[in-house]
Parts: structure tokens; sequence; C-alpha cells
């Protein structure tokens, strides 16, 4: 990766670029959201900049893990500046109790086991006493090595605007930003499913026993409803809304020998395309 002097700002080869290329950067609900909560706390400038460092590819690594985001940034100097953002994991206890209402609700578990973030999830964590996005400046703990006071600054203003489009890749970064890794969250979603499923069997095997026992009727009298549902059919069965690159959300990144992470940016306007 080399760096040359472009104005007060080095010029990056090999940075991270936002996608979007003007306007509003963040595409999901829930980077706008947490767009939204950066926006309330700071105006100016600093956003302006923070949005040109990051569709310029300012931004050379950004890593999410419980707790703490961190990244590098190329700023005016040879050594590019070390962004920090600290927001609190929830404890574990805390998350057993949000996993036991998402399972309560066979529709959220569906949407997160196939890989999405249903809107009503926000609430959900609101009603264990536990918001998702930082409500106010206070919740995070924001650094940069850069000789600006100001917070947040430009650097970090990138920062932010790069992590909503890897939210918009991938959403369980956010729960994995709050304490629980997509893998560790679908297991304990599917434990209680499967539970479920093992307490439901000896009904089913004494509803099946119960039929073998019922008396034969005669043909000539059931002709007649032969073709007609048993029980009355619902007017509009419930449907499963998820967007057409659901399948890519599902995925992990692929290896570097096939394109790295870049590759399912690639493929995802092609399965757009085929839904429209």
């Amino acid at each position: 990766m080399s760096y040359e002097v472009y104005g007060r700002t080095r010029k990056v080869d090999g940075g991270l670029k936002a996608r979007s290329t003007r306007g509003q950067i963040g595409e999901s609900w829930w980077s706008r959201r947490f767009l939204d909560v950066l926006e309330s706390f700071a105006v100016g400038t600093r956003l302006t900049r923070g949005r040109s460092y990051a569709r310029a590819g300012q931004v050379l690594s950004l890593d999410v893990s419980p707790g703490m985001v961190t990244a590098s940034v190329q700023g005016s100097r040879a050594t590019p500046y070390q962004v920090r953002v600290g927001l609190a994991p929830f404890a574990d206890e805390l998350w057993t109790r949000i996993e036991d209402m998402l399972a309560a609700q066979a529709i959220y578990s569906a949407r997160l086991l196939a890989g999405d973030l249903p809107p009503e999830l926000e609430r959900v964590f609101d009603e264990a006493g536990a918001p998702l996005f930082p409500r106010s400046i206070g919740e995070l703990d924001m650094r940069c090595s850069c000789p600006d006071h100001a917070v947040p600054c430009k650097h970090l203003a990138a920062t932010f605007y790069l992590l909503a489009e890897a939210f918009d890749a991938d959403p369980f970064q956010i729960l994995h930003w709050r304490g629980r890794s997509r893998d560790a969250l679908l297991a304990r979603l599917r434990g209680p499913a499967a539970r479920s499923r093992r307490a439901s069997a000896p009904a089913a095997i004494g509803t099946a026993v119960a039929l073998t026992e019922v008396p034969d009727t005669a043909l000539a009298e059931s002709l007649d409803r032969f073709w007609l549902s048993p029980q009355p059919l619902p007017a509009r069965p419930q449907t499963l809304d998820t967007e057409p690159d659901l399948l890519l959300r599902q995925l992990p990144a692929p290896g570097p020998a096939l394109g790295g992470p870049g590759l399912l940016e690639r493929l995802r306007p092609f399965y757009r395309s085929l839904s429209s």
C-alpha cells in the first residue's frame, strides 16, 4: 500500500471505500438507524469530511469485536491514525433474556435464522431494558490518535460511515458489537426450537394412535366431502418478507483466492436484478 501527499491529506491506494458515491450512506433500516444516532450527535464539516474520507478510501482497516470497533485511518501525517469506538456489550444474563424473548416469537427466530434483522428487533431489545443502539454520546467511548480535539473528528466520522456499510453487508455485526456472535445467537435460537419439537413429539404420536382408532365411514357418505378442507383455510397465510440478497448474508466471506468479501458485494446487484 503506497501513500502520496495529496494536499493536506495523504491519498491512499487500496483503502476501504464506501460503496455509496453520493447522497446518504447506509441502505438498510439498521445501518440508517445507526447513522441517525451519529448524525444527531455531531453537525458541520466533520461529518461532511468524514463521508469524503470514507468514499476516498482513507480507512485502511476496520474490525468489530465485542464492545469495541477499531480502525486505521490515513490522514495528513505519514503514520495512519488509530481509531477506537467502544460500546458496552450486554452481559450474558441479559443476552439470555433477550434470546428467550426472540425464541418466543417464531417470526423473529425465522428471520434471524434466515440471516435477516426484522425492524421489530429494536423493540424487543428496548423491552428487555437493553437498547440496541446508543441513545446518547456518553454511551460511546470514541478515541482517535489525531491532534484534533473535536469528538467525533473526521477520522471517527469516516469510521462510522464505513461501519454502517459493514452493517449493511452483515447485520449480525451490530449484535457482535453488543457481545453476541452470529453463531452463538443462532445456536441458542435453534436450541429452544429443537426442544419444542421434541416436547411436541409425544402428543403427535398420541394423535396418530387416536386416528387409527377412528371407525371407517361408508364411502358413499364421504364422497360429497372428499374435496373439502377439514379445517377452514386462512384468507391469507403469513409470509416471510426477505431481501433478494438474503442468501449472500448467510454465506461466510469467500477466501482471498475467490475474491474475498468484495465478491459478495459484486454479486449483490446481480441477485437484486434477478428479483425485479
